[in-house]
Order: structure tokens, then sequence, then C-alpha cells
């Protein structure tokens, strides 16, 4: 045994490892040293002697001498586990390979990693998991002790629901695709991993189903992926920014979710999933404008009930992007086209206020949005009533005190309270902003550039692909099959084909269409 050792000290000991990356440059990886000493002193001074950084040593077993050496990050590991590997896992009979026998006992704690060299250790130690050393040995091994503490899985809280699971992604990457297993218990869905992030080296995952999706929207998210060379990822927005088609738009062309419903029923359209360990959102695509109007809860209700909503939901849209400008604009230039009444009674409304309505409106929107965020950073317990108090008191304070007319604080409260129905927050930030473009265009040129301004934002939706699919399908370009699940939700039954756009190959999801739909009995 003694001959071996230093066998494999002569030709391994102090060398580095050429390897080779996806450019073609070599790169030098320093392997192992023979020595354990060597070994943890080396780690020790990679570390900076980090109090968190345990290293042990112990005998394989009371006939043999060999130091056997353990070193893992405290708060990463599980405690249960890593007293397991101590007191039993790592003491095994004498023999003349025992770093084969130490690979047969840590593996009833899961898989078994080689460290051939000091950069997959360090990647192991930081990853959770713990790193075997033999003295003697130029090779060590990683046991999966991964723990710590996390966060358990709790309702979403950006997309409640009436009606419906009650369960949210999580920050851990393992717990997320145990989430979406459990709604798809099919071998099909596929998951590829991958580490981004010279420095943090986050674990990303792709999730798709095998014979669903497209094959080419697979290739291009490994792609986009595989481009990626930045130092840190802390969350999904991270990776949405670098991979997504276009960069200068206020819409949003990923999609992003907690929910592992609303991801299980992407991947079963032919969507692919983008999880990031870190971060309890997962980013869907290729996204539609459609997207961000339906909820997980359309699905859960009756199809007229979920058709009311969306239609409900597309109203709001055009209240909270409109509303502000249309006023600015009938108001300014376009006072022939309201009742003579309701005329009369704004112009005395406007009496004594001393702005124009396009910075009455201004005002009280820069206002709302104030303690809207102010709402949001304070703390819950007095967050909503600070919000809610704060648009009360100074609403009815800047009515009393002649700075703005009655009709603009109930024509900014509805807009507001408009926004708040929309679905995605992305989406409603998007309206938000454009919401300001054309209360400006209002102010300036009236309904004709309110139109103008429309025009705009429908060309340039038309222009957006997400993925390489038009933004605006099935309804830019219209596709007359998929129309089924857009505006309208027909039922269960009618929904018998995946969107042509998305999935290309295995449209069909449910056979015999005709003979699911419910008979009336008399």
């Amino acid at each position: 045994m003694e001959f071996i050792k230093k066998i494999l000290k002569n030709n391994y000991n102090n060398s580095t490892d050429a390897r080779f990356n996806q450019s073609g440059f070599s790169i030098s990886k320093e392997l192992l040293e023979g020595s354990l000493d060597l070994n943890f002193d080396k780690v020790k001074k990679a570390f900076g002697n980090s109090s968190d950084l345990i290293t042990q040593t112990i005998h394989l077993n009371d006939a043999d001498p060999v130091q056997i050496g353990v070193i893992y990050m405290n708060g990463l590991i599980s405690p249960i586990a890593i007293q397991t590997l101590l007191t039993e896992n790592l003491k095994v009979d004498s023999c003349e390979f025992p770093l084969d026998a130490l690979r047969s006992s840590v593996s009833t704690l899961g898989q078994v990693r080689e460290i051939p060299d000091f950069d997959t250790l360090y990647q192991s130690i930081l990853s959770g998991l713990t790193v075997i050393l033999l003295d003697g040995y130029v090779q060590g091994l990683a046991a999966n002790t991964q723990g710590g503490e996390h966060r358990s899985v709790e309702e979403p809280t950006t997309q409640s629901v009436v009606r419906g699971p009650r369960e949210g992604f999580t920050e851990l990457l393992s717990t997320n695709a145990a989430l979406i297993r459990r709604k798809i218990k099919d071998p099909n869905l596929w998951m590829e991993s991958m580490t981004i992030g010279r420095v943090t080296k986050t674990d990303v995952a792709i999730m798709y189903m095998n014979g669903i999706v497209n094959d080419k929207l697979v290739a291009e998210a490994r792609i986009r992926l595989g481009r990626i060379d930045i130092d840190a990822i802390f969350e999904s927005a991270n990776i949405e920014e670098l991979i997504q088609d276009e960069t200068y738009t206020p819409f949003p062309t990923l999609y992003n979710t907690e929910r592992p419903d609303v991801i299980a029923a992407g991947l079963m359209e032919g969507r692919i999933a983008i999880l990031v360990d870190g971060t309890p959102f997962v980013l869907m695509a290729p996204a539609l404008f459609t997207q961000f109007y339906q909820s997980a809860e359309d699905y859960y209700q009756r199809a007229d009930f979920a058709t009311l909503l969306r239609l409900l939901r597309y109203v709001c849209f055009f209240i909270s992007l409109l509303a502000p400008s249309l006023y600015i604009a009938i108001t300014t230039f376009h006072q022939e086209l309201l009742p003579s009444s309701l005329l009369i009674s704004l112009a005395a409304q406007r009496e004594g206020i001393p702005f124009p309505a396009f910075i009455e409106a201004v005002v009280m929107e820069i206002t709302f949005e104030i303690l809207r965020e102010a709402g949001v950073r304070l703390p819950k317990t007095v967050g909503q009533a600070v919000s809610i108090v704060g648009a009360l008191v100074i609403g009815q304070a800047a009515v009393e005190a002649g700075l703005v007319s009655p009709a603009m604080v109930i024509i900014v409260a509805i807009t507001a309270i408009s926004n708040f129905v929309i679905p995605s927050f992305n989406m409603g930030i998007t309206i938000r902003i454009l919401r300001f473009l054309l209360m400006l265009i209002a102010a300036s040129f009236g309904l004709y550039g309110v139109t103008v301004g429309l025009i705009a934002i429908v060309l340039h939706l038309c222009s957006l692909r997400s993925f390489g699919i038009p933004y605006m399908s099935p309804m830019a370009p219209f596709i007359l099959a998929d129309q089924k699940d857009t505006i309208f939700r027909l039922p269960q039954w009618a929904l018998h084909e995946r969107p042509r756009l998305i999935s290309q190959k295995n449209n069909i999801r449910e056979n015999n269409a005709s003979s699911n739909k419910p008979e009336p009995r008399p």
C-alpha cells in the first residue's frame, strides 16, 4: 500500500492539470497535494482562515493509522448528515484500497463527487458538500451533506388566488424543481443544470417537456445562457436582463412567477422554465402580451367567469393607460365632446385652480406613486394604513386648498385602482411609464397626439419577440385556432390544442375532445 502511495505522489504531487474551456484557451487547475496538512493549509489560506470553515482529522479505523481529513462550511450543511458521516460512514474496515471503501460507505448519503483539484474542492465546500481527504492520496471525495436554514414552502404573496393551490416557490432550486415535478409526474420532464457567475457560481437550471417543447427553443436558451460571462448572479432578474430579446422596451419579454402551477401549465404548452438558485421567482419563455393579463385562477373557475374577469382586466388596462391623458386632452383641447352640463360642472370645479390640467395630473400621479412606494417600503403593520390615510388626507387637503379639482382626484384614483387589477407586477410598471408619456403628448397635441401615441405603442408591440416568437401572437399574427384562450377562455373540453407558434410538435393535448363535453341530462 505504501508503494502505491509513493507512485501517486511522484506522478501527481505539485502538478497542474491542463484543461481547455469552450473558447479553446488552456486552464491550469491546481491538483491536490499528497499531504493532508498541505491541503488543509491551502484551503484555510484560500478562505482567509474564516471561522465558519470547519476542518477535522480522524483515523480510518483503530487498526489503520491513515488519517482522514474532513472539510465543510458551517451553516451550509445539515448537522444530522454531518454527524452521521463522522460517526458511521467514515469508519471502514482496514482494506488495501481505503478510498474505494470510503466511496462505497459515503454513497449511502447520496451522490458522491470526485475531487481532483482545488477548484472543485472550493466549489463543493461552498455548495454545502463535505470534502473527505486521505493523507497520502491526491484525490478526494465530496459527500452530500447539504442543508442549512431555508424558508419553507408558503403561499405566494405576489400572485394570490381565491381558488387554487397555495404553495409557492422558495429560494432553493432543488425544492422548486421538486414542486414542479409534483405537478408533472412524467419522465419527459427534463432538467439541464449549469453554473453561471465567476464569483457566485449560481446554479441555474432549464426545465422543459421533451416531446412537446420546440427543440430550437431549448437550443436558443442554452446559447443565451452559455454566453453569460459575469461575476455575480443573485436573482432571476439578472438572468432576465442578460437573455431578453429586446433591451430598450418597457414591456417585459420574459414571464416570472412564484407559482409552481403556472410554470407547470406553461411547460405543458411547450414553454421552457429557467430556475435560479436563491430566488423564488422562476422565469418562463417565450412570454406573450396576453399572458400577462391571465391569472392562474382563470383555469380554476368556470369558463364564463374567467372570460368576464379577463375582459375586466383589459378594460382596466385601458383605463389605467388612457384615463389621465384623455381627461387632459378633452378638458384642454376638445371641450365640445362633453355634454353641456358636464362641461359646466368641470368648469366650476376648475375655477380658481392655478395650474393647467396637465400639471394637476402630474402632481397627483407623482404624489400617488410616492404613497405607493412608501406603503411597500414601510413595515407591514403601518404601511397599508399610511398609504390609505395619506391618500385620503392629501387628496382632501389638495381639493380644499384649491390646488387640484375634485374630478382630477377621481381620475387619478380610478387610474391607480385599475392598475392594481393587472396580475403581473412588471406589466403594471410598464403601464405607469407609458401613462406619463401619453399625458405629455395629450397636453401638447390633444386627442390627435393620444391617437398617434397608441399607434406607436401598437407598432412597437408588433415588433417585439420573445425567444423568436412574435410578442403579440396569436393576435398578430392572427391565429384563429389559438383564440380559444386569449381574451376569451373556452371551456376546458374545447382547449384540445396547444398554441401553434410555441409548440410546433405534439400539438394535441386532449384526445376525443368532443367526447369530453358534458352532455345535458333531462
